[in-house]
């Protein structure tokens, strides 16, 4: 009985520490942007006509990619009825993921380093809010893959990860071509 409390210990401090890590990446993001002066610089991608056409493209694929992480996970948990999962939907989950958040690196680095955390329209905070959170949820959903952590854990995180990027993506991609159109 005793080394089953302990491990039950053990692993809500894993959890409680990824928590915690999670939630000093999130802040720690919003407070450098909004301390940090914008310098409304656009940071560009050859091939794109400008930098808020690049953000919203880079944006669109982590969408369809986090959209790949959705199902492939649902496979994987066995929560789509009568789909076995296939021998390789681990690895599709694990490199969807990786390349998902790889597109988002240039569009975070643009939004912190041009425009900053801005909060003066409701669309304009909630993508600010939500754009923070989502590195937060990712590094405590990293943090606990490989830790004793109990097993609802992961799958809450990686829900938190999904809602934190479908609501970034609507507050700024979705957006921007539903008000510029499709453009390149």
């Amino acid at each position: 009985m005793r080394a089953q409390a302990r491990t039950r210990r053990t692993n809500v401090g894993a959890l409680v520490l990824a928590l915690g890590l999670g939630s000093l990446v999130s802040v720690g993001l919003g407070v450098y942007g909004r301390l940090h002066e914008p310098t409304f610089y656009a940071l560009n991608l050859a091939g794109f006509s400008s930098g808020l056409v690049a953000k919203a493209w880079l944006a669109t694929g982590a969408f369809v990619l986090v959209l790949v992480q959705l199902g492939s996970a649902l496979v994987m948990y066995g929560r789509i009825p009568g789909v076995a999962g296939p021998w390789w939907i681990g690895g599709l989950h694990r490199w969807s993921g990786r390349a998902a958040v790889l597109l988002t690196v240039p569009v975070a680095v643009h939004c912190l380093y041009a425009l900053g955390f801005q909060g003066g329209e409701p669309r304009v905070l909630v993508h600010s809010l939500f754009g923070c959170f989502f590195y937060g949820a990712f590094t405590a959903k990293m943090l606990v893959l490989r830790a004793e952590t109990p097993k609802w854990a992961l799958p809450v995180l990686g829900g938190a990860v999904f809602t934190a990027l479908t609501a970034v993506w609507f507050t700024s991609a979705a957006w921007f071509f539903a008000t510029s159109g499709l453009t390149f």
